[in-house]
């Protein structure tokens, strides 16, 4: 398959969720525009995503709900569950730890480590903090897909490392540094700061 723009696989990410919007309020078919208009974006995109992956819909009657949020979450890599480390319990950690969204998504937080001896040994929703020291050997007896990384700067390229070491194949990285990762890794950095300046530069310029 050709490679696809991350822009179109996060709004291939969005017509899911307003799928299931509709699918929970009964509908079973949905047209391009009324996806485009609840997605904030034009029939013709969403018949331009959806056109990467395959014929969807028929004229004039549109898009099978079910068939078309099955197809989207095989597409996403969504029938399957992946288990994800935590690494950093901090305000954002424990934020991301608790979110049921994730484990609804098949993401399910098998583990969470810190270097806070005031928080190792805590019950995070389930979960024991545990030291980083003991990373390499949780990881090896409970492999893990996907490490979150929530730590200052200074220690997220090690930590980065040292996962990798292990197998991991995809960080969610939401230290404010960038990540060095062999290409067969997959990094996706949250930059806060960022998002936030993209709201400013909108409000700005409106």
């Amino acid at each position: 398959m050709r490679k696809i723009a991350e822009s179109t696989v996060r709004r291939l990410s969005l017509y899911l969720r307003l799928l299931e919007e509709f699918e929970e309020q009964g509908a079973e078919t949905v047209s391009s525009e009324a996806l485009a208009s609840r997605g904030g974006t034009t029939s013709a995109q969403v018949r331009k995503d959806l056109s990467f992956f395959g014929s969807f819909g028929k004229r004039g009657l549109g898009y099978s709900v079910g068939e078309l949020v099955r197809r989207l979450r095989e597409i996403l890599g969504l029938g399957r569950t992946y288990r994800v480390a935590m690494i950093g319990a901090g305000k954002i950690g424990s934020a991301l730890v608790q979110y049921r969204g994730f484990r609804q998504r098949g993401f399910e937080v098998v583990s969470i480590f810190d270097v806070d001896p005031a928080k190792i040994g805590r019950s995070w929703n389930g979960l024991t903090v545990q030291s980083v020291v003991s990373l390499e050997g949780e990881l090896r007896a409970h492999p893990v897909e996907i490490a979150v990384i929530v730590t200052p700067a200074d220690a997220a390229q090690a930590l980065t490392g040292r996962c990798v070491a292990l197998g991991v194949k995809a960080i969610l990285n939401f230290a404010p540094v960038q990540l060095t990762v062999p290409d067969e890794v997959v990094v996706k950095t949250v930059n806060l700061a960022l998002e936030l300046e993209t709201l400013s530069y909108a409000l700005t310029n409106r």
